[in-house]
């Protein structure tokens, strides 16, 4: 019986390339991550295809390969339809094999509804055009088929009460937003906790955090701002992360709680009391 190969996706076949050329140097990734100024493990990334290197990285890995501006020409084909602070995060969940995502004041966008979504987005602009709303919707939609199957991820979902009281595009888009987070929850597909408004500071109530886990590849941590993110590999940071993670799941609401919680606010949107 054949086998069939999965086929290599474009940032697999830049990493794999980058690892020939590497090779072919008689470079170890340590010495080609001192010429380019990163870390070994940020080139470990970049040959297993989990992340692409900015311009001017590529720029280093040309210059210290001898590769005359390969790989720089090479990234201008690979960009992402993602915003930039966000492209090497969005590639990464698809191969993660455990994400743990905090919500500070928003939906995850893994698990946001389209009008949710679209009410997010036109938020954005004081002059929003339809169409480009549009396209980051079905940008953020396509995402979701990450949880779909049983092949996905095991996903952990940690909220902020606030996330669950801002009523986002209405009371109605908020009421079918909650229901389906405690849908996913009721059917296993991912484990969910809320830190209430009474338990006050937690650990994690400074940002956006996600942490992703790799078969093959160290752990990742990313946490975002307005227009801006920061994708972190070094163990310590990423150690530091965890750890507040795990304080904050420690100081929230059981799985069976939180989903009594959410269904219960939106019957409240349902019924008019927010």
């Amino acid at each position: 019986m054949s086998v069939q190969r999965v086929p290599r996706s474009p940032r697999q076949k830049y990493g794999e390339e980058l690892k020939l050329r590497r090779i072919a140097a008689g470079m170890t990734q340590e010495a080609l991550a001192r010429l380019v100024v990163c870390s070994p493990t940020l080139i470990s990334h970049f040959e297993a295809g989990r992340r692409l290197p900015s311009p001017s990285d590529a720029k280093r890995i040309d210059q210290a390969l001898g590769t005359d501006g390969f790989f720089e020409r090479w990234l201008e084909d690979l960009e992402s339809k993602y915003p930039q602070h966000f492209s090497a995060a969005a590639e990464l969940e698809k191969q993660a094999i455990k994400i743990r995502q905090f919500g500070l004041s928003l939906v995850p966008g893994l698990l946001q509804t389209e009008p949710y979504a679209r009410a997010v987005f036109r938020s954005y602009h004081a002059n929003y055009r339809t169409d480009e709303i549009d396209r980051r919707v079905v940008n953020r939609m396509e995402r979701a088929h990450l949880l779909e199957g049983t092949s996905g991820p095991v996903l952990w979902t940690l909220l902020d009460e606030a996330v669950l009281r801002r009523p986002v595009g209405g009371a109605l888009t908020m009421a079918a937003q909650l229901r389906k987070i405690a849908g996913l929850a009721e059917t296993g597909r991912l484990r969910l906790h809320v830190l209430p408004f009474g338990l006050g500071a937690h650990a994690v109530m400074e940002s956006l955090l996600t942490l992703m886990t790799f078969e093959d590849g160290p752990p990742i941590a990313y946490v975002e701002g307005l227009y801006t993110g920061n994708l972190m590999d070094d163990p310590a940071l990423v150690g530091r992360c965890q750890a507040a993670y795990d304080l904050a799941l420690g100081d929230a609401l059981s799985h069976q709680e939180s989903m009594g919680l959410m269904r219960a606010v939106a019957e409240e949107y349902e019924h008019g009391q927010q």
